[in-house]
């Protein structure tokens, strides 16, 4: 199934049938206000956890390593304040789960743990070593 078709036409039909069960069971009030609760909290935790995650990359930049994780955390909690301000419980609930360190990890691990090594290790085809020579120098 296309990609593009769920994004744009699943995701939005998912919102809209969570709204309207949850609006017939806790009240139409209610379920608005209980959206843009979710959106403060959710955009105040992933202020926070940008925060971290920012001091985190500079420890590693001063420690002279690459702060990749950091980095692809960043852009998801990104993503999950993004969802968090869409109105839904569907995307809150994957926005929350990005904001979750935790959870966060299991995702990336599940993600790229079908990605191939890079062979950019530090082995060379150089062999370091010294000569001996054992025969005596005749001497002049």
């Amino acid at each position: 199934m296309n990609p593009f078709f769920i994004i744009f036409i699943g995701i939005p039909a998912l919102e809209i049938f969570l709204l309207i069960k949850i609006g017939e069971k806790i009240g139409a009030l209610n379920t608005v206000s209980l959206i843009f609760l979710t959106a403060l909290i959710g955009v105040y935790f992933a202020r926070l956890q940008g925060i971290k995650t920012l001091k985190s990359g500079m420890v590693n930049l001063y420690q002279n390593k690459m702060p990749i994780y950091e980095i692809v955390s960043g852009a998801s909690i990104a993503m999950a304040a993004l969802l968090l301000i869409v109105p839904g419980f569907f995307t809150d609930f994957v926005g929350f789960l990005l904001l979750v360190p935790f959870t966060r990890k299991i995702l990336f691990a599940l993600i790229f743990k079908n990605k191939p090594k890079s062979h950019t290790t530090n082995h060379s085809e150089t062999i370091d070593g010294e000569i001996i020579d054992n025969k005596k120098k005749d001497e002049l």
